[in-house]
C-alpha cells in the first residue's frame, strides 16, 4: 500500500514522532495505522496517547439530573462565541429535556421524535440554525439511572468544554460522587476497573511492552517482570479505580469510594469536539483575500 504524505501527517498528529520516523514505521506495517502506531511505540518514539482525541470542536456539554434519571449530551456549533451565545444554551437545556424525558435510544431517533413546542427536534435545531447563523448538531448523549440508595455526580469543567457524569450507588452523597467526577475529568480514565479491559487491549499492551523491553536490550530473562510491572502502570493510566485520587494522591480511587460504601456503576466523560476535525483558518491568509479583492 502506498503511504501518503496525509497517512503521515495523521500519524504524526497521533504519536509525535518525527515525520521521517511515521513514513518508516507506515511502510514497514503496509499503511496500516494502528500497527504504525504500535511500531512507533516499540521503539520508544511514541506516548500511547492519541494527540488526536485531544482536537478540539466547538459547543458544551451539559447534564441535566431529575429524581433517579440524568443525561449528559453534547451539542456542537462553529465557533466558541456561539457556544457562549444564551439562545444557543437554552436551546441545549431543552434538548436535554426532551432527551430525560422521552429517552431515545440514538440520536437518530432523538431527531424525528416531537418536542413538548409541537416541532420535531430535527426542526427545532434547524429553526436555532436560522437564528443563530450557524451549524448547529446534537452530537451523542448518555441517559443513567440509579437507585434511591445511590447517586449522581455531574461535573462541568470550563463551562462544558468537559462533562462528566458519575453514577454511584451504596451512598446518597452527592458531594462524592461530584469529588469522583472531577477527578475523571482531570484524569481521564477509560474504564472503570481491570475487568472491563478486553482482553485483546490486555495482549496487545502486553505485546507491544514486551517488544519494547527486548528492544532496551533487556535479557530475556527478566523481560516478563519488567513486562508485568509496567502493565500495572498500564492499568493505572487506564483504570479508574487504580488511579491515585486527585484530591488525596496518597490514596487510590476505590479507597475513596469504598470508604463511602459506595461503588461505581457507570461514568460518561464527554470532552467538546474530540475526535472531530476541527477547520484550521489561515487568518493571515484570509486578511490577504479581502485586501486583494
Amino acid at each position: 500500500m502506498a503511504v501518503t504524505a496525509q497517512m503521515v501527517k495523521e500519524l504524526r498528529e497521533k504519536t509525535g514522532a518525527g515525520m521521517l520516523d511515521c513514513k518508516k514505521a507506515l511502510t514497514e506495517t503496509n499503511g496500516d495505522m494502528e500497527k504504525a502506531i504500535d511500531f512507533l511505540r516499540e521503539k520508544g518514539m511514541a506516548s500511547a496517547a492519541k494527540k488526536s482525541d485531544r482536537i478540539a470542536a466547538e459547543g458544551i456539554s451539559y447534564i441535566e439530573v431529575q429524581g433517579n434519571e440524568a443525561v449528559i449530551l453534547e451539542v456542537n456549533s462553529e465557533t466558541d462565541f456561539v457556544a457562549k451565545n444564551e439562545g444557543f444554551q437554552q436551546l441545549v437545556k431543552e434538548l436535554a429535556a426532551h432527551l430525560l424525558k422521552n429517552k431515545p435510544a440514538t440520536t437518530e431517533d432523538a431527531l424525528t421524535q416531537t418536542m413538548d413546542n409541537g416541532s420535531t427536534v430535527a426542526d427545532f435545531i434547524s429553526s436555532a440554525i436560522a437564528k443563530i447563523g450557524e451549524k448547529i448538531t446534537l452530537r451523542r448523549f448518555t441517559i443513567s439511572t440509579k437507585g434511591d440508595n445511590g447517586a449522581f455526580g455531574g461535573y462541568l469543567h470550563m463551562g462544558g468544554r468537559i462533562g462528566v457524569l458519575v453514577t454511584l450507588e451504596g451512598t446518597t452523597e452527592e458531594s462524592v460522587a461530584k469529588d469522583v467526577a472531577m477527578h475523571i475529568a482531570a484524569v481521564n480514565p477509560k474504564y472503570i476497573d481491570r475487568d472491563a479491559v478486553t482482553e485483546e487491549e490486555i495482549a496487545r499492551e502486553r505485546e507491544v511492552l514486551t517488544q519494547q523491553a527486548l528492544n532496551e536490550g533487556k535479557p530475556e530473562n527478566i523481560v516478563n517482570k519488567m513486562v508485568e510491572g509496567r502493565m500495572g502502570k498500564f492499568f493505572e493510566d487506564v483504570c479508574l479505580l487504580d488511579q491515585s485520587f486527585v484530591k488525596d494522591p496518597d490514596q487510590k480511587v476505590r479507597k475513596f469510594v469504598e470508604s463511602k460504601g459506595a461503588t461505581v456503576v457507570n461514568f460518561v466523560r464527554y470532552e467538546v469536539g474530540e475526535g472531530i476535525e476541527k477547520r484550521q483558518d489561515n487568518f493571515a491568509e484570509e486578511v490577504m483575500s479581502q485586501v486583494n479583492k
